[in-house]
């Protein structure tokens, strides 16, 4: 008779610390499966060859692997609190960004003219890979023509936050609307790699669902984005 449980028979009783959805066991199914090869493992040594008994590493090898399905399962438990935690931890921290202005990824830049003839634009920003020894920005309109042109000089890596005067480039003001923007960044006439950031508001947040993160509602225009999409607070 074979000293040892059958290999197949383990692994199934540690595998089966998942169901086939993926789902951990319950704590009934759990005790149940120890039990089960508690049973066999007596019945085991109750019926092994006395010329050839199961040695002693054998039966600690084989209780080893069946305490791993529970040492598995409370470590999930573990992980599975720790997870809710910084879920709940970070969901916190987002809240107190609603009705805050950020920069999130985008090349969007709104231009308001008041009846009194005040200009409010949205503010715009960068985010360098590297410095630059010449950042150049240029806003369009929706149809892609050039309505002015900034040169922005030497820029620091990272992210950088400006402000369009609404002029175009014969100097009179832009009119209301969207626009866009693009930028070029250069160090020794090499290309930089740079991102454009547009401004936002955040609206409401919504809690991470299994395996994602915070979302952040930014309104119609913007939609979500996830909270490491936000560059800088404004």
């Amino acid at each position: 008779m074979a000293t040892t449980i059958d290999s197949g028979v383990l692994n199934a009783l540690n595998s089966g610390a998942k169901g086939a959805s993926g789902a951990a066991l319950s704590a009934g199914q759990s005790d149940e499966l120890r039990n089960n090869f508690m049973t066999m493992l007596v019945t085991q040594l109750q019926n092994q060859d006395p010329l050839s008994p199961m040695k002693n590493e054998e039966m600690t090898s084989q209780l080893a692997q069946i305490n791993t399905v529970s040492g598995i399962e409370e470590l999930n438990e573990s992980l599975s609190a720790i997870t809710d935690q910084i879920d709940a931890g970070q969901t916190l921290q987002a809240t107190s960004l609603i009705g805050q202005g950020v920069l999130v990824p985008g090349n969007r830049v709104l231009l308001d003219k008041s009846d009194e003839g005040d200009v409010t634009t949205t503010p715009l920003g960068i985010e360098l890979s590297a410095p630059a020894d010449e950042v150049i920005v240029t806003v369009t309109n929706g149809s892609g023509e050039v309505i002015n042109r900034y040169e922005l000089g030497a820029q620091d890596a990272g992210v950088q936050s400006f402000n369009w005067d609404g002029q175009t480039s014969g100097g009179e003001t832009a009119a209301d609307g969207a626009y866009q923007f693009r930028v070029e960044a250069t160090r020794d006439d090499k290309p930089v790699t740079v991102d454009a950031l547009n401004y936002a508001v955040v609206n409401r947040v919504t809690p991470p669902t299994e395996g994602g993160e915070v979302q952040l509602d930014l309104g119609a225009v913007y939609g979500q984005v996830g909270l490491a999409d936000i560059k800088q607070i404004l």
